[in-house]
């Protein structure tokens, strides 16, 4: 899951106007942008188990952690809040912790509860990944689902604001519609064909 989280962040910015879509994106990431570090000093680390879709064991046992996801979570709420207001804030601490939550949706189980993974308690994650199809479906569906509400409330804006831009936006909905289609389709054949 990487580019699924980009699509939640475009659908929560399409009924948030107030929070920069920005934030969002990077917020949807930071977990994984704190992870980069870690993995290039050799704190975190990505063992390749098996090819293709889902065949790594990655062992994020700091960002990735429950209690770590909470912490990075509540201190970009913090920081959204100062910049942007308390709605803001709040709405950037939840887009970061959904990071944790859908890789919990998709991973195998190697997320752990404390950071790394003192008290060695069990790892979590539910293992999407083993079924490629499924994960690329729920992947495909966030990208094209966000991406859609995002463009929906960006010409329903364009016409309340009366920029006349509301026809190109509808446009471009419709045509990402049709786009968000074919790259499912393409998503699932390409999976259930094993390339």
């Amino acid at each position: 899951m990487f580019a699924g989280h980009f699509g939640l962040a475009a659908a929560v910015k399409a009924s948030d106007a107030r929070t920069p879509v920005w934030a969002l994106m990077l917020g949807t990431q930071l977990l994984d942008v704190i992870f980069v570090p870690l993995l290039l000093s050799g704190h975190e680390t990505i063992v390749a188990e098996r090819e293709g879709y889902g065949g790594a064991l990655i062992h994020a046992d700091y960002t990735h952690s429950l209690v770590g996801a909470i912490v990075v979570s509540l201190a970009a709420a913090l920081l959204g809040r100062r910049f942007w207001g308390r709605r803001s804030g709040a709405v950037i601490g939840l887009v970061v912790f959904s990071h944790w939550l859908l890789d919990l949706i998709v991973h195998r189980p190697d997320l752990p509860i404390l950071p790394g993974n003192a008290g060695d308690l069990p790892l979590l994650g539910f293992g999407l990944w083993e079924h490629p199809a499924a994960s690329a479906a729920l992947e495909a569906v966030l990208i094209a689902g966000g991406f859609l509400l995002y463009l929906r409330s960006s010409v329903k804006r364009s016409k309340a604001a009366g920029t006349g831009a509301a026809s190109t936006l509808k446009w471009a909905y419709w045509s990402s519609a049709a786009m968000g289609v074919l790259l499912l389709a393409s998503l699932l054949t390409d999976t259930l064909s094993g390339g």
